[in-house]
């Protein structure tokens, strides 16, 4: 398995990992924040891991966030945006050598902290979390009323 950051020729590939982890963002709209992020990933980090065959086996997004990040005490913190794996690929390290690899660059860039979340119903990828050392923080319910 190969892991590197994400270049042009993952692009194709890394629309469709991300169709099928947020299936919302068809009509363009993964491949229009791939092309933003490919010119300039500023504080991110994008991981597309292959097979040595080279078939894309899923993807990684994280970036440093300054702003307060829940259950942390510190800043920046490294936050994974977002994580795939295809499901023939699941359980075989995939995620977490890419996770590791987040890891590394989040302590490279001074974070103390690596954070993220989940949906409170999205269980899978809750006992993923926890398979890759995250320890959960605390459970929130957002609500808003238009004015």
């Amino acid at each position: 398995m190969r892991i590197a950051p994400a270049v042009a020729s993952d692009a194709a590939d890394w629309v469709a990992m991300r169709t099928a982890l947020w299936p919302d963002g068809g009509n363009g709209a993964h491949a229009a924040d791939i092309a933003r992020v490919l010119a300039d990933p500023g504080d991110t980090l994008n991981l597309v891991a292959r097979s040595d065959g080279n078939k894309a086996l899923g993807f990684l997004e994280a970036s440093l966030r300054h702003d307060y990040v829940e259950g942390c005490k510190t800043s920046p913190v490294a936050f994974l945006e977002g994580i795939f794996v295809w499901p023939e690929a699941r359980g075989t390290g995939v995620a977490g050598a890419m996770v590791a690899h987040a890891e590394d660059w989040g302590r490279q860039r001074g974070c103390t902290e690596f954070a993220s979340d989940a949906a409170l119903d999205n269980l899978a990828s809750h006992s993923m979390h926890t398979a890759l050392g995250f320890a959960e923080t605390r459970r929130v319910v957002y609500f808003k009323k238009a004015l």
